[in-house]
């Protein structure tokens, strides 16, 4: 049996009779799961700090105040009718230029696709690269990728990373795993971590990967990068975000990226995402798409457009929205180090980007006066009722149910809500006994 399939029957879902062993094995988010109960606590009048999904509160974070403007022009001009199947030409002529002025990477608009956000693209990535028993390499903790491989019904190669890599894969640990896979999945800024690729990590694993297609050369199949980089502009002072083509030229011909307008503008209700790569690959994953419906809303587009025209509108924006990110994110970074270095049983890794700090809370074990945490899934639900936070556990992100370490969010964090998180968390901590 395939070991995408042997893992899924794991945790089987329920059985509908005449449905597919794929969407019968599906398993649906696991943080969407844990939302979800956050959010029932919270309208039968629980206070929970809900710091799990990867999004943002628009009262909090506003789109920029532009773009709105533009899509509600947009939507006045009528502009509602289908778009192009690879997206509206004056958004992809632009994205060329934006790519261009921002990275410093060379791409026309043929070399770029349009759609409802990274997600179709990544699933048009997988469907058109990959055929049903194929390998992907991919690290964990990572985001959604063993949910891809279902879908595709390929064959995962998880690599396990450690916080002294700061959960970043290295050359090393891909290097065995080559020569018969057909895609590497990375992700930088990482979700969940936060963290990014060194210049030296990420430039080894595009060594590799060159010599590993030289050496394919006519007769197989070559090997591709996947570069999800949909945080990129939310790096953090003195941290630099690498790509893979930056760095070695030689590899334009199989990296595909990932990017869009959800993670740097606020604006993951928009939906307006796309991909930049090899043109010809760039058109099978538009095919795929086009009968999938999965196009950007045309006024979206439009508006869109336009607004990468505004470069002063761009940069104040990222000016303000960074700073705020990054005070939620250096703060609770601050504060739970405060707590670490008071003897505390907890750990933090220093951010450097997007909107997630890792966070280790070693309390399997620990004994309350009420009760023993005698597993992590009992940890993860004495977070959310009795600290009344609620944090992502990586074994949603694929590490093993027994580790230590959660994603918090900050997308939809108040200020003022700081100090009452860590406060709650010590007072959680307080109530430890013994080891």
């Amino acid at each position: 049996m395939q070991s995408w399939l042997m893992d899924a029957n794991k945790t089987m879902a329920k059985v509908v009779l005449g449905s597919s062993k794929m969407a019968d094995t599906l398993i649906p988010s696991e943080i969407i799961k844990l939302a979800n109960e956050i959010q029932l606590k919270m309208q039968s009048g629980e206070q929970v700090f809900n710091l799990t999904i990867g999004d943002f509160d628009p009262r909090i974070f506003p789109l920029p105040e532009l773009l709105t403007k533009l899509i509600i022009q947009a939507y006045a001009d009528h502009q509602t009718n289908y778009p192009t199947a690879n997206g509206m030409a004056d958004l992809r002529s632009n994205l060329s230029r934006h790519i261009s002025e921002r990275l410093n990477l060379a791409y026309k608009p043929e070399d770029i696709l349009v759609a409802s956000g990274a997600r179709p693209l990544i699933y048009a990535v997988y469907k058109t690269l990959l055929d049903p028993g194929d390998k992907v390499i991919y690290p964990v903790p990572s985001w959604n990728n063993n949910h891809y491989c279902h879908l595709s019904e390929c064959n995962p190669i998880e690599i396990e990373v450690d916080s002294e890599q700061n959960f970043m894969p290295h050359a090393r640990d891909i290097a065995s795993h080559l020569e018969d896979a057909t895609l590497i999945a990375l992700c930088s800024p990482q979700n969940p971590t936060g963290t990014v690729f060194s210049k030296e990590a990420l430039y080894s694993i595009c060594k590799l990967v060159l010599l590993e297609n030289k050496r394919r050369a006519g007769h197989q199949k070559p090997l591709y990068i996947m570069y999800d980089q949909i945080y990129w502009e939310l790096c953090m002072d003195g941290v630099q975000h690498e790509h893979p083509v930056q760095l070695e030229p030689g590899l334009r011909d199989y990296v595909i990226s990932i990017d869009g307008m959800s993670k740097s503008f606020a604006a993951t209700g928009i939906r307006v995402g796309w991909a930049f790569g090899p043109k010809d690959l760039m058109a099978k994953m538009r095919a795929i798409l086009s009968h999938i419906g999965a196009w950007a809303p045309k006024p979206e587009q439009v508006a869109t457009a336009l607004f990468l025209n505004e470069k002063n509108a761009i940069q104040d924006y990222l000016n303000w929205f960074k700073s705020e990110i990054e005070f939620r994110l250096t703060s609770l970074y601050e504060g739970l180090t405060a707590l670490r270095n008071s003897g505390y049983p907890i750990e933090v890794i220093r951010p450097q980007a997007a909107i997630y700090l890792t966070v280790k809370i070693p309390w399997k074990g620990r004994k309350t006066n009420q009760r023993v945490l005698h597993s992590q899934k009992e940890v993860t639900e004495y977070l959310l009722n009795f600290c009344k936070v609620g944090f992502v556990p990586f074994k949603a992100f694929g590490s093993s149910g027994d580790s230590e370490w959660y994603r918090i969010s900050v997308g939809t964090l108040r200020r003022d809500d700081i100090p009452l998180i860590l406060n709650a968390l010590k007072n959680g901590m307080d109530e430890f006994t013994e080891s």
